[in-house]
């Protein structure tokens, strides 16, 4: 069964959740479709003891501020429970259990979606709100098959009591590999390392007070060159000891790492400090190999694991749903655009952003207000 409507959206996140109000204040009428049964529900599956690393005032949804009482790094239930005041809010209702599994244009410059249910979508505009957390990025090593202990991506990993007593390697040292080391290194791991490929961008939580995202957005009204300068004068005054303790930082600094490579540095909520007192350990080399106890590095050395959990990141996994998505992306698998012009007119996408400073969810805020006046312009004009 084919639904037609004149826009919908593809994802109930705080990107879908955060376009489908503005779209409500401005009285265009929509469908929004979620995979789950729950929305923003990628950050429920989250590890438990996630906050964010962004101040309330800074990471609301358009329209909604977080109740005055939340804290100023909201943790992840208190942010699950905004989604669904938001979602109340604004009379969104998503359809829920409906995942997007082909998107094509059709020659009349709509699109076509087709859906895991009996039920597909005809639309003129298409608003892709998945996000870069859509699929987990699952690396593979030789001899893995042989090794006795557990392999696991850190999708799964909620709390840190199923590995008391086990030595833990983490794979990857972003903000979701360092939380999580640190987590492991906190509350009974009989010993945490964190393997690394090369240097890491980390920079504090907060200096003197200040959140870094506000120094952040502040620098990055400097030009490129001074901005960056400050930037890494901080990283030295605050994490300059790393290279001591297998972790280089890199030449790059921090602010250009992410304007350039979108890549975030690692916000430190203690992880620097457990390194430092060598509670966390740091092996700066990639995996050669395994068997049936031991990781050998690419370095040289080894050790003995009970398991292995993957802080490797995800992806957007654009190509597999939309059809030519090659021309739309970048080297990253991240969309070069959030109005599509040309061949992808009527084609949106938001929360895909990681190469500006302040935090996905102040992202979002502008994107959606950005997405709602250009379709309330383009249906105007159509009219």
């Amino acid at each position: 069964m084919q639904k037609r409507t004149q826009i919908l959206i593809v994802g109930a996140g705080p990107a879908g959740l955060a376009v489908a109000a503005q779209l409500q204040e401005a009285d265009l009428e929509f469908e929004i479709i979620e995979k789950s049964q729950h929305v923003g529900n990628a950050w429920r599956e989250h590890y438990d003891r996630l906050k964010l690393h962004t101040v309330k005032e800074l990471s609301s949804l358009p329209g909604l501020p977080f109740p005055e009482d939340y804290p100023r790094y909201v943790s992840k239930d208190q942010l699950v429970a905004y989604f669904e005041q938001y979602c109340q809010h604004f009379s969104i209702t998503p359809i829920y259990g409906t995942e997007a599994t082909s998107i094509k244009r059709q020659e009349n410059n709509s699109w076509s979606v087709e859906t895991n249910t009996n039920q597909s979508f005809h639309c003129q505009h298409l608003i892709i709100a998945t996000g870069v957390n859509h699929y987990p990025n699952r690396p593979h090593f030789k001899g893995e098959d042989k090794f006795q202990g557990e392999i696991l991506h850190s999708k799964i990993y909620k709390k840190p009591q199923p590995f008391i007593g086990q030595r833990v390697l983490v794979v990857g040292m972003g903000n979701t590999g360092a939380e999580i080391a640190l987590d492991l290194a906190d509350n009974g791991a009989a010993s945490t390392t964190i393997t690394v490929r090369g240097p890491v961008n980390i920079v504090p939580l907060e200096l003197n007070g200040r959140p870094t995202q506000v120094t952040a957005l502040m620098l990055a009204k400097l030009p490129n060159w001074l901005g960056d300068r400050i930037g890494s004068l901080v990283r030295k005054i605050t994490m300059g000891d790393m290279p001591k303790y297998n972790l280089p930082y890199p030449k790059m600094p921090p602010a250009r790492q992410l304007r350039e490579l979108g890549k975030t540095p690692v916000v430190d909520l203690g992880t620097a400090d457990r390194i430092r007192d060598r509670k966390i350990q740091v092996i700066n080399s990639g995996i050669d190999h395994l068997d049936e106890k031991t990781v050998y590095f690419k370095n040289g050395s080894q050790g003995d694991f009970d398991t292995i959990l993957l802080a490797t990141g995800y992806k957007a996994n654009i190509h597999q749903i939309i059809e030519g998505a090659d021309s739309m992306v970048d080297d990253q698998g991240w969309p070069e655009f959030v109005i599509g012009k040309g061949p992808h007119s009527g084609l949106y996408f938001i929360g895909f952003d990681n190469y500006t400073p302040g935090g996905i969810l102040g992202v979002i805020n502008r994107d959606a207000l950005i997405i709602r006046e250009h379709l309330a312009q383009t249906l105007v004009a159509a009219t």
